[in-house]
């Protein structure tokens, strides 16, 4: 009778403690003041004096706001400014959409394979989110999170199985240039984008030496390059980070494999912020908001940066 009264003293705790999404809560968000391809180039030129960014994992999820939904990266700008990595694919009859696994089940209230599914079943369906509990927003369109994004924040699209010259004719045609960025895993994947379009900015895996050579020698500006170095913080990244901060080149560690999971906040905020010491620029992180509140010191105060930033 005592365990079972103890029991429910916990959960009356743990309900009075949960703060629920609200739900189309209109607040100013932090912005990137980005409005033309060259400054997006100026803004990840690497000067030694910058301010240290995060770039939410699966558009930054959380509590109530599913991974790679435009409500979730909303409900992130309240707290921070942030670029976004998010989940391009296709649908059954070629409609381009953010889901992160090529099935439905995890993510959504759906089931079996997203290809299997055309655009008209996908939208009906609610998004879950990270504790897998159902939300009231949709999978969303990637046309629709270029629009929404425009004067907000930068997009960063993974590669998934949408070919190349459908995303390139896609920035083409919202003129996006300026806010949406492509990852390339390779020189190959990035020549195919700047031959056909020498505005576009990349978020580009550069791990070692040799994968930076094969960028140079592909004719690829440095200047439209933020360089992925990897997963994890380790001292042989000081070179590859010396190299590519010579070159203008800020560079970004993803937390989300493996610091984004230490058990505890303390640990995670040791983590970010010894990350940006070591030398990364950037975070691309789960834990979008805390991971952000945790660097927030290491930003310097005269950085000529900070005219990117603002509220709207």
């Amino acid at each position: 009778m005592i365990l079972h009264k103890k029991i429910l003293q916990l959960a009356v705790i743990a309900a009075c403690c949960y703060v629920a999404p609200v739900y189309g809560q209109s607040r100013k968000m932090h912005v990137l003041k980005i409005n033309k391809p060259q400054q997006l180039q100026q803004y990840f030129k690497y000067t030694g004096n910058d301010i240290p960014l995060i770039s939410g994992h699966r558009g930054g999820p959380g509590k109530g706001y599913p991974e790679n939904s435009i409500e979730a990266m909303a409900h992130t700008l309240q707290f921070t400014p942030a670029t976004f990595e998010i989940d391009p694919r296709l649908t059954k009859d070629s409609v381009v959409v953010l889901l992160h696994d090529d099935s439905l089940d995890r993510t959504t209230t759906g089931t079996g394979k997203l290809k299997d599914h055309t655009w008209e079943q996908v939208k009906k369906l609610q998004l879950k989110d990270v504790d897998g509990n159902v939300t009231p927003f949709r999978v969303p369109t990637l046309e629709e999170a270029i629009k929404w994004a425009k004067g907000k924040t930068v997009l960063i699209l993974d590669k998934k199985n949408v070919p190349l010259a459908t995303t390139a004719k896609l920035i083409k045609k919202h003129k996006a240039e300026a806010w949406v960025m492509i990852t390339v895993h390779n020189a190959k994947e990035a020549k195919f984008y700047y031959d056909d379009n020498k505005n576009v900015m990349f978020e580009a895996f550069v791990k070692t030496k040799k994968a930076m050579e094969e960028y140079e020698k592909a004719g690829i500006p440095w200047q439209q390059i933020m360089a992925y170095v990897g997963p994890q913080d380790k001292p042989e990244n000081k070179e590859i980070f010396d190299l590519l901060h010579q070159r203008g080149v800020m560079c970004m560690i993803s937390t989300a494999p493996v610091y984004d999971k230490l058990p505890t906040p303390e640990e995670r905020a040791k983590a970010y912020t010894q990350i940006i010491k070591s030398g990364a620029d950037v975070i691309e992180a789960d834990r979008a908001i805390e991971a952000a509140a945790a660097i927030k010191s290491l930003a310097p105060s005269n950085s000529e940066k900070a005219k990117f930033f603002g509220k709207k």
